[in-house]
């Protein structure tokens, strides 16, 4: 070939090189700058000739934007460019983890996984596949090689005890956690969550005073944790301390009136919890009070049987009648079925726990054949 003409080659193909490292360039400072739209509104349209990274960068500003049809299509558009780059294959799962697609995730993560051997992230990704596929075993095995890495993210030590909670194996899933909280960074989220796991964990295993100083720290770092308070009354209840408790009831009760509160905790909190003839029994105080004149259930007692089927419920039911004849503000009464029962024993505001109990207890044995 005539040497001026390969030069002219070299020079036209020097200058398109140039003109797509400096796009990437140009797209690499917007996504670290996080300036998705601008990515988006600039790039994606004229991005026919674009290199695979540059095409990378416009599918990562579709995924930061959960724009999962537009991410798949650029990462697609990338890969058939390169397909040794491993990010986009890892972007591409993980979007797919998103939309539900597992099966097909686990694919997208194995090739990453098998271009970069060394990256937690990708374990972790696929880890969760699995875990979404209830293959636990393979799940931990992911989430196990995760932690193996550097820079190893907070979820993979949670999702490990996770697993072995799922499994019912609680000794193991205690030892996780309390991995996971030597490693965790305080300030994160996931810390809280650690902690929060090892206090139900100790519950579990009788271990109160453990218990009471893990749900203790979740309180320091997020005083506004309200599940805590509920159980932290629970192991005051345990231990017979009811003034301790108090002071936790007095805190729901004031986030109830200021609408605080979410989930199960928007009416009721579970205050104590016990076994009796084999039955799981769980008790819990309503918020709701009088002011409304209406009957109303204030105390509840849940009894469950091993299949976790309720099998009675006993409960503390205002009676503003009683009330305003002088009687006792509360009957305690009891459902089975369809079938109210009233025995006709009643209550005070100044009631203590523990009588309470034992006569619940009583028509436990009353009810339940």
């Amino acid at each position: 070939m005539n040497k001026l003409l390969t030069t002219f080659i070299l020079t036209i193909y020097s200058l398109a090189m140039y003109g797509q490292d400096k796009i990437t360039n140009e797209l690499k400072n917007l996504s670290d700058n996080n300036q998705y739209d601008e990515i988006i509104k600039k790039h994606s349209a004229k991005s026919k000739d674009y290199s695979a990274k540059s095409l990378y960068y416009i599918g990562l500003a579709y995924y930061m934007k959960e724009d999962d049809n537009n991410c798949i299509k650029f990462m697609d558009l990338s890969i058939n460019k390169d397909r040794n780059d491993p990010g986009p294959h890892y972007i591409k799962a993980s979007t797919l983890n998103y939309m539900g697609k597992h099966n097909e995730a686990v694919q997208c993560f194995q090739t990453a996984i098998n271009l970069k051997s060394d990256d937690s992230e990708f374990y972790n990704g696929i880890g969760l596949s699995y875990y979404e596929l209830k293959n636990y075993e393979l799940a931990l095995e992911n989430y196990k090689k995760a932690t193996q890495q550097n820079r190893c993210p907070d979820s993979a030590y949670n999702m490990i005890g996770q697993i072995y909670s799922n499994l019912k194996q609680n000794d193991k899933a205690l030892e996780a956690y309390y991995i996971a909280k030597s490693k965790i960074v305080k300030t994160s989220s996931s810390y809280s969550n650690t902690l929060f796991n090892i206090g139900l964990l100790e519950i579990l295993n009788g271990n109160y005073e453990k218990a009471e100083s893990a749900f203790g720290d979740v309180l320091k770092l997020d005083p506004t944790d309200y599940h805590c308070y509920s159980k932290l009354i629970q192991i005051y209840y345990h231990k017979k301390e009811y003034e301790k408790a108090k002071p936790f009831k007095d805190k729901l009760y004031e986030a109830y009136q200021k609408g605080l509160l979410k989930d199960h905790l928007k009416d009721m909190f579970c205050f104590d919890q016990f076994k009796w003839n084999g039955y799981s029994v769980k008790v819990f105080e309503r918020y709701q009070n009088e002011s409304k004149g209406d009957i109303y259930n204030k105390h509840i007692f849940y009894v469950t049987d091993k299949f976790d089927k309720l099998v009675l419920r006993v409960q503390t039911e205002f009676s503003p009648v009683s009330a305003e004849l002088g009687g006792p503000k509360y009957l305690l009464c009891a459902n089975k079925g369809a079938t109210h029962y009233n025995p006709l024993i009643g209550f005070n505001d100044n009631f203590e726990y523990d009588n309470l109990k034992n006569q619940a207890i009583k028509l436990f044995e009353t009810y339940i054949k």
